[in-house]
């Protein structure tokens, strides 16, 4: 897939490693998974921000590889903390994962999830031939 990423010269740059807009051309499929939480199958949750990332994107991995994409065909990325001293160390485990040129992203903070243990959840958009 010919992802085109857009970040018009006139406009600030990205904050971090995301693409202001990708574009997906026409006739590719699209799939879109719901958010994932830091949960193992065993119902194990890793203690931290970055346990917790990695863990999301490792089921992300999985649910992509289930419709035959990698997380290369990841076009949007949104994803949640609970608090703001869990950004930097999302960030830094995100950017372990996402492939060039980076997708577009949003990253926001909310109060809370179903479980107060989890602090981070990530859903994307993903595109393929």
């Amino acid at each position: 897939m010919l992802k085109k990423t857009h970040t018009p010269p006139d406009i600030r740059p990205p904050f971090a490693r995301y693409s202001h807009a990708v574009e997906v051309p026409p006739g590719q499929r699209l799939l879109f998974a719901s958010g994932q939480l830091g949960i193992d199958a065993e119902d194990h949750i890793p203690n931290g921000v970055e346990g917790q990332t990695a863990l999301c994107f490792e089921n992300i991995r999985a649910i992509l590889a289930s419709a035959g994409m990698t997380l290369a065909n990841i076009v949007r990325i949104n994803a949640y903390v609970t608090g703001r001293e869990h950004l930097p160390g999302y960030m830094k485990t995100r950017d372990q994962f996402i492939t060039d040129p980076p997708p577009a992203s949003t990253l926001m903070i909310v109060s809370g999830f179903a479980r107060e243990e989890f602090v981070v959840e990530i859903e994307v958009v993903a595109a393929a031939d």
